[in-house]
């Protein structure tokens, strides 16, 4: 139970954890998926360790420019991931889950906004960029499993 403004996202990838879990850890991979639809990616820093920094541009289809920093908190390859986000206008903490299952993995992600009206107001809007972020990285995945 929690005081913050909870948003949940889950989705079955068919791969195994430490697969999904590269998709993360490679920056180059990372700036392919990350974001909803339309948006395109420039990562300017990426130390991928606890007390590391993220910084990434998102560019809107619109040619819009989001500045991103992100600090990395916890890191245990194919198992979890944690980050604080600063910037640019919402600050809130993400934690994903990789979970093995039979037929691949379960990313699990739950991100923690404060419960202000303006966060509260943008819920289903994350939400639902979320899943588009999900379909992104499927995208990517089928893309480097067919060049094996």
């Amino acid at each position: 139970m929690t005081d913050k403004m909870e948003i949940l996202n889950e989705r079955l990838f068919a791969v195994d954890a430490h697969t999904l879990f590269g998709a993360f850890s490679n920056p180059d991979h990372l700036e392919q998926w990350w974001g909803p639809h339309g948006f395109t990616n420039r990562i300017h820093e990426f130390d991928f360790r606890p007390g590391g920094t993220w910084r990434i541009t998102m560019t809107a289809s619109n040619g819009t420019d989001f500045d991103n920093r992100l600090t990395f908190r916890e890191i245990i390859p194919g198992e979890r991931l944690a980050f604080l986000h600063h910037e640019p206008m919402h600050v809130y903490t993400m934690e994903i889950r990789f979970v093995p299952e039979t037929d691949g993995t379960r990313m699990h992600w739950r991100m923690l906004f404060e419960a202000t009206e303006e966060n509260l107001q943008l819920k289903k809007f994350i939400a639902a960029a979320n899943e588009q972020n999900f379909d992104r990285l499927e995208d990517l995945l089928q893309q480097l499993n067919k060049g094996r």
